[in-house]
C-alpha cells in the first residue's frame, strides 16, 4: 500500500513563500512521476506541477511558472514544491499525487494541505 503524506502548508501574506513536502511510502514503490494539484473552494481540482522521477523533468501550469519550483529527493522518497511570490489566488488545498507509469495516470493521492495567502 502506497501512502503520500504532505506537510508544509499554512498561512502566509501575499508575496511570501512556502515549501510543501510530500513523502511516499511503500518499500517497493518507484514512481514514474509525482506532482501537485490544488483545489480552491467551489472550483475544480487543477494541475500545478509535476516531475518525472527518472530524470527530474518538470512541468508547470502557466500561472505558477517562474514562481513555483518542483523538485525531488530520491533518497528521501520526497517531492517538494517551493512556492515564491505567492498570490491570493494561490489559496487552495494542495494535494500530492503519484503515478506508476506513463499511461497509468495519477494513481495515488495524499490527503492535502491547506495553503492560505492573505492580503
Amino acid at each position: 500500500q502506497v501512502q503520500l503524506v504532505e506537510s508544509g502548508g499554512g498561512l502566509v501574506q501575499a508575496g511570501g513563500s512556502l515549501r510543501l513536502s510530500c513523502a511516499h511510502s511503500g518499500r517497493t514503490f518507484s514512481p514514474y512521476r509525482m506532482g501537485w494539484f490544488r483545489q480552491a473552494p467551489g472550483k475544480e481540482r487543477e494541475f500545478v506541477a509535476s516531475i518525472r522521477w527518472s530524470d527530474a523533468s518538470t512541468s508547470y501550469r502557466d500561472s505558477v511558472e517562474g514562481r513555483f519550483t518542483i523538485s525531488r529527493d530520491n533518497a528521501k522518497n520526497t517531492v517538494y514544491l517551493q512556492m515564491n511570490s505567492l498570490k491570493i489566488e494561490d489559496t487552495a488545498v494542495y494535494l500530492c499525487t503519484a503515478g506508476r507509469g506513463v499511461i497509468s495516470g495519477w494513481d495515488y493521492w495524499g490527503q492535502g494541505t491547506q495553503v492560505t495567502v492573505s492580503s
